[in-house]
């Protein structure tokens, strides 16, 4: 089986982390990964700020570069929705309306991937923490996924998870809203920090490293410690072999 990993722009600039981990995961359980370089951005800054004509061009180019993975799996919660909608800005194209029909059916998130394809549960990984979760806006309102990061983070050995109250709000990143509304932005990730601060939590999890990005740059900028980790990073710590061993045999 072939997987396309698809990165984002603040994972591939800032994260390297986060595809090394996804890769390693991933090929524990026999996925061949490949990265395309002709990858760009997935269009959604321009898509959020209504220049859709203008983005066009950058959605062709990745559709044209995913077009002959088996599977495209994204670091990101939210520009994975992203591709998703892809289907929907194409569909009154007669050239690209298949294309990107079918890139979005091919198209899943790291946790998706790893539960709905792959079949799988517990990955063998290890964390020792207490730790919350901050659940993306884009991941569970537009992709609609609320489940499988919780699903897989169970399975973790030592895993101490505390719910964080409000889950359901924004951190107040939002790509291009942060700029636009800085004041609103703030108070958003304020109210997000307060929030982490109150579970007593070590390790602050998510699927979308912007969010991450968002929250943890506050917490530095207040003076405060958190530790931050992708939730492929999570499933990729203190892997113990012979349980690995035992899930790809069972």
């Amino acid at each position: 089986m072939n997987a396309s990993l698809f990165t984002s722009c603040v994972v591939d600039a800032l994260f390297p982390n986060v595809p090394i981990a996804m890769t390693e995961v991933l090929e524990r359980f026999g996925v061949n990964v490949l990265l395309p370089e002709e990858q760009v951005c997935c269009g959604q800054p321009t898509l959020n700020s209504g220049y859709r004509e203008a983005s066009r061009k950058v959605l062709i180019n990745q559709i044209e570069a995913f077009k002959d993975a088996d599977y495209i799996v994204g670091a990101a919660g939210s520009c994975t929705a992203t591709f998703k909608e892809y289907a929907h800005f194409f569909k009154d194209d007669p050239q690209y309306r298949a294309l990107a029909e079918d890139l979005s059916k091919r198209t899943f998130e790291f946790t998706q991937f790893l539960h709905y394809e792959l079949g799988l549960t517990d990955v063998g990984a290890t964390l020792n923490a207490k730790v919350t979760y901050h659940r993306s806006c884009h991941m569970s309102r537009i992709l609609k996924e609320k489940q499988t990061p919780f699903i897989m983070m169970n399975y973790v050995k030592g895993l101490e998870y505390v719910e964080l109250p409000h889950i359901e709000n924004c951190c107040g990143f939002g790509g291009t809203f942060s700029v636009k509304e800085p004041l609103i932005s703030n108070a958003m990730v304020t109210e997000k920090m307060n929030d982490v601060i109150s579970t007593g939590a070590e390790i602050l999890i998510s699927a979308d490293m912007a969010c991450l990005m968002n929250i943890g740059g506050k917490f530095n900028r207040e003076g405060k410690k958190i530790k931050i980790m992708h939730i492929a990073e999570v499933l990729n710590h203190d892997v113990d072999e012979s349980r690995i061993q035992s899930l790809v045999h069972a």
